[in-house]
């Protein structure tokens, strides 16, 4: 053999430094191999906790169970709330006082224009008119921010504060 390096120009010595360099390049890669699988048998392992397949599938359709469960729940929770913003629009949550002097007698400001609205601007408008001898109430329906009976002035102002209300422009 050595003829034939001799007769390619090749020094043995290269020859073996090369093969030598190459298997231990060889024992790093397998090193790295090995580490890499006794890593994937520790997470086997773990994952497996001795259980055997069919208790690992009673786990799973468990889970299966419960995210089932977990997604009826989300879905009665959206129902409910949507029920709940049906309710909070027809709730009366916009309002509107003027008191007033009702009377050139009675100081005071003891009567008042009470608007009260929905997300819609449908409600009605209270009018408590205080006099010295009795007090007198009067209420009007509110569609869609307007009345079918005419307003007074305190009335029409009281409606005007109500449909503004909760916007920022207010502030």
């Amino acid at each position: 053999m050595s003829e034939i390096f001799d007769a390619m120009g090749i020094d043995p010595g290269i020859i073996i430094i090369i093969l030598m360099v190459t298997t231990v390049g060889l024992i790093i890669v397998v090193m790295n191999l090995f580490s890499i699988v006794k890593k994937t048998e520790e997470k086997y392992r773990i994952f497996m906790k001795g259980e055997d397949g069919k208790s690992l599938e009673r786990g799973f359709i468990r889970k299966f169970n419960q995210i089932e469960k977990m997604s009826d729940i989300t879905d009665k929770i959206s129902e409910n709330m949507e029920s709940m913003e049906n309710v909070q629009n027809r709730s009366l949550i916009k309002y509107g006082i003027v008191k007033y002097d009702a009377f050139d007698d009675v100081g005071g400001k003891l009567s008042f224009a009470l608007a009260m609205l929905d997300q819609t601007d449908t409600g009605f408008v209270l009018n408590a008119i205080h006099s010295k001898e009795n007090c007198f109430l009067y209420i009007k329906e509110v569609m869609n921010g307007e009345s079918y009976i005419i307003l007074s002035d305190e009335e029409i102002q009281a409606l005007r504060i109500a449909r503004k209300y909760g916007d920022d422009a207010d502030v």
